[in-house]
């Protein structure tokens, strides 16, 4: 997704003029340093599958920049994997560990591939294959990885049962791990309930009330994304995965949706809702992309009906819809402010792994909502201060917190 990678390089760049970062760290070459990864690790992995000989996976880490911390990232499986694409999220990551303040840098991991073209002991070989390839390259105080698209808990016990045979039993070189093996309680709903949180922060200073979700995606983030919503008595109205959609203008039943999708795989023909082709125009009064980068563009932007779009996932608006949503008086929570519950709860995880002492799960969330809620009054504080969008005022504050580290820390 190449132009993933460039949007998201173009934004860091209109930032720096922003701050007018060219005058105050004159020489400093501080935009060049971001736009290009510290290390990026590629290497091909071959793997005995179970009735067909073998099969070669193109493997990635991109480890862009630990001036704040150790890297940190998720191992996406997908298909469409590519070098930009990992690129691209890893920078992301970067700057949404600054937005709320946590001790990372950004990392990002990814292998080429349908998770659900292999059977489970295929998997297991290629992760632990992956993690072998990378033993030298991630730990506790390197290179954290973490659950991604196509990736979660188990194979996340996989790479920490692959790593100990070589390293140190060291329960925070991964986070996201089943709660059996050193995993935090409320991680695994941890980004869709802080994307509803931020929702709830936008909503306040838009003054919506009994207002309607729409979720694009039905993943790990949508799906507990809108069961937050259902929990909170937010009616869902519709949702989508990649397969097409549903619609109920009364409220979806959301855990008998997710009970629908489990049993089926998609929510296409849920009976609780009618078939939906394009949720980008569905009326509404919040839209929640949920799924793959560049799903609202210029082309689509304009049929929006909603008045707030929270970023459920990763650069899922291109640079020209961010204009015409800006044009139109969209508000947009980025990104980088929306979905990093996830990575503030694999803090957390982190956090307890290294102390040895575990928090209930009402600590966890509480802990998450209190963080979430500090970095929005932070971004929107910004964003009035210098008369700029959500996400420009996001980009602002994450490079000024890391251009500051860059010039603590000397010439890397």
């Amino acid at each position: 997704m190449a132009n993933v990678l460039e949007n998201a390089i173009s934004l860091v760049e209109r930032t720096g003029e922003i701050l007018n970062f060219g005058k105050r760290f004159q020489g400093q070459a501080i935009i060049e340093r971001l736009r290009i990864p510290d290390k990026v690790i590629m290497f091909r992995a071959t793997v005995q599958l179970d009735r067909s000989g073998l099969k070669v996976f193109n493997c990635y880490r991109i480890q862009h920049s630990d001036v704040l911390g150790p890297y940190k990232g998720g191992i996406r499986f997908h298909p469409e994997v590519d070098t930009d694409e990992v690129t691209a999220l890893a920078l992301l990551m970067t700057l949404k560990t600054a937005v709320v303040n946590i001790p990372y840098g950004g990392a990002k991991g990814g292998i080429t591939l349908d998770p659900k073209m292999l059977s489970v002991t295929e998997l297991e070989r290629l992760v632990r294959k992956y993690t072998f390839r990378l033993v030298n390259d991630i730990g506790p105080n390197i290179d954290i990885p973490a659950p991604d698209m196509g990736t979660s808990a188990r194979e996340m016990a996989w790479i920490f049962d692959e790593y100990r045979k070589h390293r140190d039993s060291a329960l925070g070189v991964v986070t996201g791990k089943p709660v059996s093996l050193g995993g935090s309680l409320g991680r695994k709903e941890a980004t869709g309930r802080g994307v509803v949180c931020a929702m709830l922060e936008a909503a306040k200073d838009l003054n919506l009330k009994n207002f309607t979700v729409a979720v694009q995606g039905f993943g790990n983030v949508g799906s507990h994304a809108a069961l937050y919503c259902f929990e909170q008595g937010i009616k869902v109205t519709a949702v989508q995965d990649i397969a097409g959609g549903v619609c109920n203008p009364e409220g979806l039943n959301v855990p008998e949706l997710v009970k629908y999708c489990d049993q089926t795989g998609g929510v296409v023909d849920f009976p609780g809702g009618k078939p939906l082709d394009d949720i980008v125009a569905y009326p509404c009064d919040v839209l929640m992309p949920c799924a793959k980068e560049s799903m609202i563009t210029a082309e689509n932007a304009g049929q929006i009906k909603a008045k707030l779009i929270v970023e459920g996932a990763n650069g899922p608006t291109t640079e020209e819809a961010d204009r015409i949503l800006d044009e139109r008086k969209i508000l947009v929570v980025p990104d980088i402010l929306a979905n990093a519950g996830g990575v503030i709860v694999s803090y957390f995880e982190w956090v307890q792994n290294r102390e040895g002492f575990y928090w209930e799960e009402e600590d966890v969330n509480n802990r998450l909502f209190t963080r979430l809620r500090k970095a929005y009054a932070s971004v929107k504080e910004t964003a009035a201060a210098k008369k700029v969008t959500l996400r420009q005022a996001a980009y602002c504050i994450a490079l000024e917190k890391i251009t500051q580290a860059m010039i603590s820390r000397g010439v890397q």
